[in-house]
């Protein structure tokens, strides 16, 4: 399939496929009008592409995870595989657990913001100056 279609199937851009393709994470093989082509299986690699970038990971670190999806037999990429999905793991359990902390800050302000507005809406309107 062309790029095109890729696109229209996983709802990645164009040019991020063109991206992730410079960054090594996707191939494709060229048509000899120059054209990208894409197999079959190129589409769920695309969808674990995006959940691993939506999930905070760099194209570094994405391309250190991805051979193991490739070569699962062999034990030194399933080893560097491990690490830094555990490494990623701990990054993103950081991340929430700073994300809870500042969702229960909020929490706080908007509790008082509402009191403070509550407090607002009884007290008396204040006089009337004389002109």
């Amino acid at each position: 399939m062309r790029i095109g279609e890729l696109s229209k199937r996983t709802g990645v851009s164009p040019r991020s496929l063109r991206y992730y393709e410079e960054q090594g994470l996707l191939t494709s093989s060229r048509s000899d009008a120059g054209q990208r082509h894409y197999s079959e299986a190129e589409v769920e690699r695309v969808s674990l592409i995006r959940q691993l970038f939506d999930a905070g990971m760099s194209s570094r670190v994405i391309a250190t995870v991805l051979p193991c999806v490739e070569t699962p037999g062999d034990p030194g990429v399933v080893e560097l595989a491990f690490a830094t999905m555990t490494r990623e793991r701990d990054r993103i359990d950081a991340d929430i657990a700073h994300l809870i902390e500042t969702r229960d800050a909020l929490d706080g302000l908007i509790r008082a913001n509402s009191r403070h507005r509550a407090e607002l809406s009884t007290a008396p309107e204040p006089a009337a100056r004389a002109s």
